[in-house]
């Protein structure tokens, strides 16, 4: 298993900008391949989500399916939605596939949306010993050291022989979808996008491989190749 590389940059704008170059380099790369990115909520994914349209060469993206690492179950016309900011940022601005997004049901059963969800993914993406393969997944990182919706207190949510799991929020009691570790860990890539002082702690005591940090989901995040961290000044 590959070190994780750290990349530090000054703001969460920054951040962005960097994001959209990698991208837009790394589909190049892919010659038009068909490509499968998992894509998480948060601050600075909005900043790239803005960003996207403006991309060098947004034909890039034609053959890019988009899914969620995780969703609130909340209809997507709620302001806790990630797929409507991805929507109103990016997706009502750009002419792709529609057929290419693959979003969370969030207003649904949540057991029910876990399954067919999981499904889905597994009747689209290649998959390798029946796991799906994702090309590249984009995480975030909680102040608590979780990542996805998959929490310090679910950590079986990691090694779950599932693809998909119902998450609850411990502090609001909100449910879930998240992808599990299983399927996140057999990607081909993934990159962290961590800013903000109130993750600084947590983030050196992964870093560092502190025994504490076996106690966050975060830290047991790998890839196919090397896990990439685009993190801010802060946090650093």
């Amino acid at each position: 298993m590959k070190e994780p590389k750290y990349i530090t940059y000054k703001t969460s704008q920054d951040i962005a900008e960097a994001l959209i170059h990698w991208l837009d380099n790394w589909l190049k790369e892919r010659d038009n391949q068909e490509t499968h990115i998992a894509i998480s909520g948060g601050s600075t994914p909005k900043l790239l989500f803005s960003l996207l349209p403006h991309m060098e060469d947004i034909k890039l993206l034609e053959n890019v399916h988009f899914w969620w690492v995780d969703e609130r179950c909340v209809a997507s016309t709620d302001n806790d939605s990630n797929y409507k900011y991805f929507k109103e940022l990016f997706l009502d601005k750009v002419d792709l596939n529609r057929d290419h997004i693959h979003h969370v049901i969030g207003e649904a059963n949540p057991d029910d949306e876990a399954q067919r969800y999981g499904n889905l993914i597994e009747e689209t993406l290649p998959t390798v010993e029946t796991w799906p393969i994702f090309d590249l997944v984009l995480l975030g990182m909680g102040d608590d050291g979780h990542t996805a919706s998959i929490f310090p207190y679910q950590m079986e949510f990691m090694t779950s022989h599932e693809i998909c799991e119902v998450a609850t929020h411990p502090v609001s009691g909100q449910k879930r979808i998240t992808l599990t570790g299983s399927v996140i860990n057999r990607s081909k890539q993934v990159i962290f996008l961590v800013t903000g002082k109130n993750k600084k702690k947590i983030f050196n005591q992964i870093k560092n491989k502190d025994s504490a940090s076996q106690n966050y989901p975060a830290s047991h995040i790998t890839s196919q190749n090397e896990v990439l961290w685009f993190i801010d000044k802060e946090v650093e």
